[in-house]
């Protein structure tokens, strides 16, 4: 199979240079998201409990999700969201940065539900967690997309090589000499 990444010939120069495959539509980039997240959750569950059999389970989970978090910005930037290239630290930043407001808003959202009802049922508390998770999913989903791997050059109609125009000195303007 030949990389998606492989160079490519120029036709008029001859020189060689990278194309990046075609970024994917929304819908194709948002189920892309929901498995690649999807699928690193469902690892990171399984990983925190056997992790925790080796320390405090405090710490376990804090590492989990760390390098889940730097394994879905990964994922993200280059099969999600099509880059076609691998994410930067300010790409890993942000997306944690995402992360961490997506746990702030399924923590208020399981906060606010104990200061309504005290002693809610386990499937009031799944009901609400998971709604707030989807909602803080979809956020997260449109920050990246919109914002973290969004194709950051200009987009021009024209050529943007630069055009030399060639100056020839006028008896009011004379040249420049060396002996000046």
């Amino acid at each position: 199979m030949k990389s998606l990444l492989s160079p490519k010939r120029g036709t008029a120069t001859g020189t060689t240079h990278e194309t990046a495959p075609a970024a994917p539509g929304p819908f194709a980039s948002f189920v892309r998201f929901v498995v690649c997240g999807g699928g690193v959750g469902v690892l990171s569950s399984a990983a925190v409990p056997l992790l925790a059999a080796l320390m405090p389970w405090a710490a376990a989970n804090a590492l989990i999700t760390v390098a889940s978090t730097v394994l879905c910005t990964e994922l993200h930037a280059l099969f999600t969201f099509g880059t076609g290239r691998r994410p930067g630290w300010r790409e890993h930043w942000q997306s944690a940065g995402s992360a961490t407001a997506a746990y702030a808003a399924t923590s208020a959202a399981i906060l606010v539900l104990h200061t309504v009802q005290p002693s809610p049922g386990m499937l009031t508390e799944q009901i609400v967690y998971l709604s707030a998770s989807g909602l803080a999913g979809i956020g997260r989903f449109l920050v990246l997309r919109l914002f973290v791997f969004t194709d950051r050059t200009p987009r021009t109609t024209t050529p943007s090589t630069p055009v030399a125009i060639p100056v020839r000195p006028t008896a009011a303007t004379p040249a420049f000499s060396a002996a000046a």
